[in-house]
């Protein structure tokens, strides 16, 4: 019988136990309601015992299905033994056969052979190992010794070039600067000079007329007088063709220092030259001097007044102009303590474009500027100047209406735009304005500058003939290294032998660094023959070392041959031995295998007789449940007695077998059980009372049926 009929058998019995459990139900229930709970909480009591059983059953086979497969496990490593085990007897077996004492003897002189092969092989390698490390040892040292030959001679023969060479240089940047000093004191020289014949020949002669126009607008100014000496004066065309007679010497073109007290000292002595001459032909008797204390205050006087206080008196574009600084003049004049008067002159700016432009600093242009200043003030300061300029010049004990200047000094400094300032001073004991005077003689006047460019200028030649001499020796210690060597002048025996001796070391300095040079580089042709020999060693070594691990392999081989060759009898019981065991390890696993699959079996078959028992109880204890509740509701409205209850719960067994066979023939699944239960006959009248208990009881079998599949599935 198949576990699926088995199955429809049991729910079918089922359902005639369940029958059987209705009608008692139906007998107690009429009796009284107490053995109707009575019957309800052992039906629980025993679908929980059986769920018990169930359970077991369970746990039981769960550990017959875990004794297969540990079996199952153990067979199949057994099965791997074996298949291993008869690899091995197979090889023993092979070995077996060909384990002659003949190819015993051949392996083992195979053997002796490549040791002996070994043995050679790890001679040579020692062998060329010590070639290597000996040509190693070569290269070190010819690539030591040429690099330091070589450092050493470079080195001495960089630093003997070197050092003359910079003694010529050095020599030679001091011949410069002397050449460059005598140069200069020279035009120094020069320039005092030339000055002593510009102030001898450049002077300003003014015409009678211009003499007698200038005292009448002087003595009484008016217009129509500012007219007529205007026209004697004839302005700035008489300007320029006086500025054309000013001496040029090119000796003048120096550049100085219009501050330097030597060249304010030329500056003032030719201006007041200029102005005395002029006060001459006026027919004034009185003179103006000129002295340092004078020099001193007038640059004092600008540098703290327009220099710092960036005072331009002209301007930059004639138009914006300032003026003179007159508070600065005030102030000056209260510490000096005397009366002061200024003029001012273009000086050495000139205007281009309308834009100031300042000339070089040179002695031509700042005597010019000087000259130029006076012939203007003189000839050319009509207009809005009112002859203010010209007025100064010609004044007696008064200047401009201020009195007090009884001995007039005049002072010249050039402010930092380039004009030209003329300080006229009344000098006192107090103010000591006229101290250190200057002689306004041409000659002594020009002496000093002349004095002491001369000075400058001897010192100079000096200097340069002793760094002359230095030079040509520095020249004659360089001669082997710049193949030029000049005669000495006014040398003395010995910067003779010193040039010699230079010449003879620079010679030995070159010799010895190209024999070095021959040297290194035949040292350097030695290491590169060292390093061929080091690589072609080296190739032989490293062929060495291959032959020796392809004879150390093959050694091995044959060790092994013969090992397995000498124990091939061992190795075969071995072998057989184990080949055996491995057998009978799996026919123990075998049935081991099989034993635990019967206990599943049983195990299995007891589990699903656990589960039909609880099923059927779980299906019992429902339907004596909705078979109390049936009876309740049909007979509520008709109780007359437990007896009469009991009655007719006996008479409907008939009626509950016909509603089973009726929901049976409802379900074509179950007709081939439906002839097993007893057909007695239909009651019509106690059909309908069944009705629902009928189905309540196909609804436990279908389910019951239905959890069975589930279980055996699972």
């Amino acid at each position: 019988m198949n576990k699926k009929k088995m199955i429809r058998l049991t729910a079918l019995v089922g359902v005639a136990t369940a029958t059987g459990v209705v009608a008692v139900a139906n007998q107690a229930h009429a009796a009284t309601t107490t053995t109707t709970e009575t019957t309800n909480q052992t039906t629980n009591a025993s679908v929980e015992s059986t769920q018990a059983a169930v359970d077991a059953a369970q746990s039981a086979f769960d550990t017959a299905q875990t004794s297969v497969d540990n079996a199952q496990a153990n067979v199949t490593s057994a099965s791997n033994n074996v298949t291993s085990a008869s690899a091995t007897l197979s090889s023993a077996i092979a070995n077996k056969e060909v384990a002659t004492s003949e190819n015993i003897a051949s392996a083992t002189s195979a053997v002796s052979s490549q040791a002996v092969v070994v043995a050679s092989a790890s001679q040579a390698v020692s062998e060329q190992a010590g070639v290597v490390s000996a040509a190693a040892s070569v290269q070190a040292s010819a690539l030591s010794a040429a690099e330091a030959t070589l450092t050493s001679d470079q080195s001495t023969a960089a630093n003997n070039l070197s050092a003359a060479e910079s003694a010529a240089s050095s020599a030679s940047a001091a011949v410069s600067s002397d050449q460059a000093a005598v140069d200069n004191a020279q035009a120094a020289v020069a320039s005092a000079q030339a000055i002593v014949e510009v102030q001898s020949s450049d002077v300003i002669n003014m015409s009678a007329a211009y003499i007698t126009a200038l005292k009448n607008y002087l003595a009484n100014p008016s217009s129509a007088k500012a007219a007529a000496l205007q026209e004697v004066a004839k302005g700035a065309d008489y300007v320029k063709e006086l500025q054309q007679k000013f001496k040029s010497d090119a000796s003048l073109d120096v550049v100085v220092d219009p501050s330097d007290p030597t060249v304010q000292e030329a500056l003032s002595v030719y201006a007041v030259n200029l102005i005395n001459h002029l006060r001459n032909q006026y027919g004034l008797t009185t003179a103006f001097g000129a002295s340092a204390n004078a020099n001193v205050a007038a640059l004092d006087f600008v540098k703290k007044y327009y220099d710092y206080e960036n005072w331009n008196i002209f301007g930059t574009t004639v138009s914006d102009g300032q003026g003179h600084n007159k508070n600065g003049l005030d102030a000056y004049a209260v510490q000096l303590n005397t009366s002061i008067a200024e003029d001012a002159g273009s000086g050495l700016t000139t205007w281009v474009n309308g834009k100031a432009t300042m000339a070089t600093t040179t002695l031509h242009n700042l005597l010019y500027a000087v000259y130029s200043d006076i012939a203007t003030m003189l000839f050319d300061d009509g207009g809005t100047n009112n002859w203010s300029h010209a007025q100064p010049i010609f004044e007696d004990g008064t200047i401009l209406g201020t009195d007090g200047f009884n001995n007039v000094y005049l002072g010249v400094a050039f402010d930092k735009y380039g004009y030209a300032h003329y300080e006229l001073y009344n000098a006192t004991e107090g103010n000591r304005l006229g101290n250190n005077a200057y002689s306004l003689d041409v000659q002594t006047a020009a002496q000093p500058l002349l004095t002491n460019a001369q000075a400058t200028l001897a010192s100079a030649k000096a200097s340069l003939q002793r760094m002359t001499t230095n030079l040509m020796v520095a020249k004659a210690a360089v001669v082997a290294a710049q193949d030029q060597l000049a005669a000495l002048e006014n040398s003395s025996a010995s910067d003779s032998a010193a040039v010699t001796a230079a010449r003879t070391q620079l010679e030995s300095a070159k010799t010895s660094y190209q024999t070095a040079l021959a040297t290194y580089q035949q040292k350097e042709a030695a290491l590169e023959k060292a390093n061929d020999e080091l690589a072609n060693v080296q190739a032989s070594l490293e062929a060495a070392q291959a032959t020796l691990a392809t004879a150390k392999a093959k050694l091995a081989e044959l060790e092994e041959t013969v090992a397995n060759l000498t124990n091939a009898d061992q190795l075969l019981a071995a072998a057989q031995a184990a080949y055996e065991q491995a057998v009978a390890n799996l026919t123990v696993a075998t049935g081991n295998l099989e034993a635990a699959q019967v206990d599943l079996a049983k195990a299995e078959a007891q589990l699903a007789l656990a589960e039909e028992a609880v099923e059927q109880a779980e299906a019992r204890a429902e339907i004596a449940t909705q078979v109390d509740q049936q009876l309740n509701g049909s007979n509520a409205n008709d109780r007359q007695s437990a007896g009469q209850d009991a009655t007719s719960l006996k008479t409907n067994g008939r009626a509950l077998t016909a509603t089973v066979a009726t929901a049976s023939a409802a379900n074509p699944k179950r007709g081939a059980d439906q002839g097993r239960l007893p057909q007695t006959g239909a009651d019509n009248q106690e059909a309908s009372a069944m009705a629902l208990v009928g189905l309540g009881m196909l609804g436990m079998a279908t389910g019951l049926y239905g959890y069975k599949k589930k279980k055996l599935t699972k």
